[in-house]
């Protein structure tokens, strides 16, 4: 991929990426992550009913990301972002992903749209905190040492707004190029910035190792593991 420097890119990973160091994913697994439905552990009415289970979920999910490592498609964007913030500062990656790989292998100017799985808040206070304890006692779950109210993951659960979507769409209206990394295309509102970036007659490239289900709105699609494909890519 050929950039200018003129360019500004803006890239989007999803769970793909992630995928590729071992961390499962809710579309790839039957339809359960971890043996459990999504209504049941990733959604605001989970955890009214089983806060306990909520998080004895996203405890394992912290285990498995701390035993995870970044990939080389987690390197090669780190990569290219430390080029272009030395050449120009045209850059911008948005993660769907609330695991931290992408700040292991080196990336700084990052968004996590839904949320972060080491960091937890109150659920009155609001203000997210870095957490990267495991919570699995029913009888010891966490409390706001403020306030004293219950303390959740600072996830994005379905059926919550994405974080700070007004940012992530000023910098795709900067952008001329949206790369897109291992989405499946079927969830909004992220898989709709490729519809606003095309409707912008902005440059679109999905990368992944099949087509996502928004695949007719890419100029570009280059299949195959994001591991082997983006090293090179920018090359």
């Amino acid at each position: 991929m050929l950039l200018t420097p003129h360019d500004r890119l803006f890239v989007l990973t999803g769970a793909g990426i992630s995928a590729e160091s071992g961390l499962a994913t809710f579309r790839g697994s039957g339809g359960l992550w971890d043996g459990h439905r999504v209504e049941e552990v990733a959604t605001p009415e989970a955890w009214e009913i089983n806060p306990a289970l909520v998080w004895r979920f996203y405890s394992q999910r912290r285990r498995d990301a701390l035993d995870a490592r970044p990939n080389a498609a987690h390197f090669a964007l780190a990569q290219i972002e430390q080029r272009l913030m030395q050449e120009s500062g045209n850059f911008y990656l948005c993660t769907q992903n609330v695991d931290d790989l992408h700040e292991r292998a080196g990336s700084h100017r990052l968004h996590h749209m839904h949320g972060s799985l080491f960091e937890s808040r109150c659920v009155r206070c609001e203000q997210p905190f870095p957490d990267r304890a495991f919570h699995e006692d029913a009888d010891c779950l966490p409390r706001c040492g403020i306030c004293g109210s219950h303390v959740r993951p600072h996830i994005v659960w379905f059926g919550e707004m994405p974080l700070d979507m007004d940012a992530i769409y000023r910098e795709l209206n900067l952008a001329t190029v949206l790369l897109v990394v291992g989405t499946s295309g079927s969830v909004y509102p992220a898989a709709g910035l490729v519809h606003l970036a095309r409707a912008r007659n902005i440059r679109t490239v999905y990368v992944g190792p099949e087509e996502p289900q928004n695949a007719d709105a890419f100029s570009e699609i280059v299949l195959g593991p994001a591991t082997q494909v983006l090293p090179s890519l920018f090359s």
